[in-house]
Parts: structure tokens; C-alpha cells; sequence
């Protein structure tokens, strides 16, 4: 099969990815993949942002509401879909439009990821109790001893990957870094790379006032359901934002407001952890806010020269 084609639509939350992402599959006619990694959890939909069924019906989409919030799904499971989505799409003549904030699931597309070795999860869970306990900064300074290659690429807060580092090297004697470095080639593809770009104050503007929308439109009774479907506070996915800091307040640990607070700020500095990533990929085209005919020049050109349209 011919080298794949690929449209990635990144940028922090909040960016107006999503309704970008809308017009331009209807004007290209290509089919959306989703990259962010809570929509692939069922239940988890208005904190997610998750595309309406109207917007689901106006074009295909492709990787939302895989699995429940107690199946965690990992980056090299995700990766294996995404390729099965992106043959099928080869077949039907149609190029996937990759749409979300997940910066390691677009790496594990345009670049694989590493075999991982097995390991007994009860390490992991281990570790996990040990940055709960003692904070994520000191288990930081954990990995920067045992992997410091790694612990250079991880912020001091980045518990569930600061977690795997320490639990890999616990499990292999071997750092995490070594066993990325012999990743296998993915498959062949090209890849035009946009990214919606906001001025950070303004961006924490649409954040905080995109929160106060989800709850309008019901976010605290679906954590709410969460909680009564009986899903563990410690799985991956009830710790997304937004959900994480509502759950306290539901079982009165703090006040509504707080919580509310709580997310926006935590909100916030997603956001700027994504965009230090962002401000690491290369080749990668910023949009302005107002950015959607660059957009769909740049989509027009690279589809123009892959010979797609």
C-alpha cells in the first residue's frame, strides 16, 4: 500500500480545534480521527468536549467512546487503532483528519512507540502511592537518578508518566528512554501538521469560560453518575481534568465553587503543558485565531501534492 496521508490538527484545549476540524472534513471530505485521550472513554462526554451527535453525523468520526473509564487505554493500543483506521480510510480514497490535544497518541501515529516490557501492575500501583503520598516533584528527583533522559523531557507534575519511568526501571534494571530509542520505524506516511495558536490570555479566557458552559450543560451530574456507576476516583480516566477536582465536591470535601476553581486553574496549566509540547514538533504550521482559510489553503496544497484531490 502507498505511503499514507495525514492531516494532524493539534493545539491546547480549548482552541477551537473541534469546529475547525468540522469544517474542514466537510470542505475536503475527509474523516475525523479523534486524538484526545479521554473521548475514547464512554460517559466521560461533556468535560471531554466530546463532538455532538449532530457533529458526528455530519461527518465520519472515527476513535470516540472505545472503552469504559475502568479499561484504560494505553498510547500503544491506541496507536495499533489508529493504523487500522487509517487503512481503512486508504481503501475508501479518503485522508484522516487527526483532531485532539494528546501530544503522545499523534507522536505514537507519526512515529511509533517503543515494545514495552511486562511488567506487574502492582509496581506501577506502587509508585503510584508513593507520588500521592510524598508528591510528584520527589519522585521526579527519583527518576532524574535512574533516567535522567527522560526526567529532562517530564514536568515535576507529570505523575502517570513519571510513574512508568520509575516502574520500568524498577521492573528491567533498564531506563524507559533506552527502551524508546529502540522503537520500531512506523509505517510510511506524510503528515501536515497545523496547530490552532491563541494568545495566552486570551486562551485562559475561552478555558475559564468554556468550563462554566460544561457546567450549564451538566458536567457536575455526570461525575456525578461516574461516581454511582462506581468507577474508582484512581482510574486514568475519572483523574482527567475537570472530573478530578468536581469529585471532591460531590463527596463534600470541598465547596462547588472550589471545585469549580480548582478545574479552571488546572485547566489552565493543561494548557500550557500542551503547548510546550507543541512547541517542540517540527514542521508544524501555527494557525492564528482567526485562521481557518490558512487553514484550508495549506490543506488544499498538501492534498494537491500528495495527489488525493
Amino acid at each position: 500500500m502507498n505511503p499514507a496521508s495525514l492531516v494532524f490538527l493539534m493545539g491546547p484545549t480549548a482552541s477551537g480545534k473541534s469546529s475547525l476540524a468540522l469544517s474542514l472534513a466537510k470542505r475536503f471530505a475527509m474523516e475525523i480521527v479523534n486524538a484526545d485521550s479521554v473521548q475514547l472513554y464512554r460517559e466521560l462526554t461533556i468535560g471531554s468536549a466530546k463532538p455532538t451527535p449532530w457533529e458526528q453525523q455530519q461527518v465520519t468520526h472515527h476513535l470516540l467512546d472505545v472503552t469504559t473509564p475502568d479499561q484504560p487505554y494505553s498510547a500503544d493500543r491506541y496507536r495499533e487503532a489508529a493504523w487500522g483506521v487509517i487503512q481503512q480510510c486508504q481503501k475508501r480514497g479518503k485522508v484522516p483528519l487527526f483532531v485532539g490535544g494528546s501530544g503522545l497518541y499523534f507522536r505514537a501515529v507519526a512515529e511509533g512507540l517503543a515494545q514495552m516490557p511486562p511488567m506487574d501492575p502492582a509496581i506501577r500501583q506502587t509508585f503510584r502511592a508513593h507520588g500521592e503520598r510524598l508528591g510528584w516533584p520527589a519522585l521526579h528527583q527519583q527518576l532524574q537518578q535512574v533516567d535522567p533522559l527522560l526526567a529532562s523531557r517530564l514536568s515535576p507534575g507529570d505523575g502517570q508518566r513519571i510513574t512508568q519511568g520509575l516502574a520500568v526501571f524498577a521492573a528491567t534494571g533498564r531506563p524507559l528512554s533506552q527502551w524508546q530509542q529502540e522503537q520500531p520505524p512506523p509505517p510510511p506516511c506524510t503528515i501536515l501538521k497545523l496547530a490552532r495558536h491563541w494568545p495566552m490570555p486570551l486562551l485562559y479566557e475561552r478555558i475559564n469560560r468554556r468550563f462554566e458552559v460544561m457546567m450549564q450543560q451538566g458536567l457536575l451530574e455526570e461525575a456525578r453518575q461516574l461516581l454511582e456507576a462506581g468507577y474508582d476516583r484512581g482510574l486514568p480516566a475519572m483523574k482527567a481534568v475537570g472530573y478530578r477536582q468536581l469529585f471532591p465536591c460531590l463527596e463534600g470535601e470541598i465547596s462547588c465553587q472550589e471545585a469549580v476553581e480548582l478545574a479552571k486553574r488546572e485547566s489552565r496549566r493543561y494548557a500550557k503543558r500542551q503547548m510546550t509540547w507543541l512547541r517542540k514538533e517540527k514542521e508544524l504550521h501555527w494557525l492564528p485565531p482567526e485562521g481557518e482559510a490558512e487553514a484550508v489553503a495549506l490543506v488544499a496544497d498538501f492534498l494537491r501534492t500528495q495527489g488525493t484531490h
